[in-house]
């Protein structure tokens, strides 16, 4: 096994780093782990993590600015069968388009956009930022093995994912209305919350997609 974290010049790479760390370490594997720019070490990872912070605008430049990195995710990624996992703005770059600071195309893997989060109550501060219950619409995942309906996971956004299939919402949060939390399909799986932040819960989605294997 080799994990590959994706280096789009946005993402919060040491901490996510340091999370994947411990796992492997905890579980005895050997697994070789990596940030790169680089399609040509893409080719060796079983598993890709694309992590992102900031504006979406920004995360999708500095991954359009990788030589061949999309191409390779749209291959082995999007029609292909290699996990993936997003995380935070990792996760809304999979869908059609984003609005923050006019509008963005996305990766389009997931049907919906993201817009800026406005919730019905006015007490609620923007960003959205702490913990928060997960409310689990498909509790069998893979990923959420050995995490419950209201475990909690933190967060940190300002935008959110509207629009998406009712099918791909793997795990919501309530925050004045709401917000996808998760996102899975076949092979891809994302997630709005920050695992490397997010403690135990965090490290069980990490140590379930270094086990995870889609045929």
């Amino acid at each position: 096994m080799s994990i590959a974290i994706i280096d789009c010049g946005a993402g919060n790479l040491h901490s996510v780093h340091k999370a994947f760390a411990h796992v492997l370490h905890e579980t005895g594997s050997r697994a070789a782990l990596t940030i790169t720019r680089s399609a040509q070490d893409l080719k060796h990872a079983s598993h890709i993590v694309l992590p992102g912070v900031g504006a979406f605008a920004h995360c999708m430049a500095g991954l359009r600015a990788l030589d061949g990195v999309i191409d390779f995710l749209e291959e082995h990624v999007h029609h292909g069968t290699r996990p993936f996992l997003g995380i935070c703005v990792g996760m809304q770059m999979l869908f059609e388009a984003g609005e923050e600071f006019g509008e963005h195309a996305g990766l389009g893997w997931f049907q919906g956009r993201i817009k800026a989060l406005s919730p019905t109550d006015e007490t609620l501060r923007i960003p959205h930022m702490g913990w928060n219950r997960l409310q689990l619409h498909q509790p069998t995942h893979p990923l959420l093995d050995g995490i419950s309906e209201g475990d909690y996971a933190y967060f940190v956004h300002s935008f959110h994912a509207c629009g998406a299939c009712v099918d791909d919402i793997v795990a919501s949060v309530d925050y004045g209305g709401s917000v996808v939390a998760m996102i899975g399909k076949n092979n891809i799986a994302a997630t709005q919350f920050h695992p490397e932040k997010s403690q135990r819960l965090g490290l069980n989605l990490i140590r379930n997609f270094t086990a995870f294997h889609h045929a």
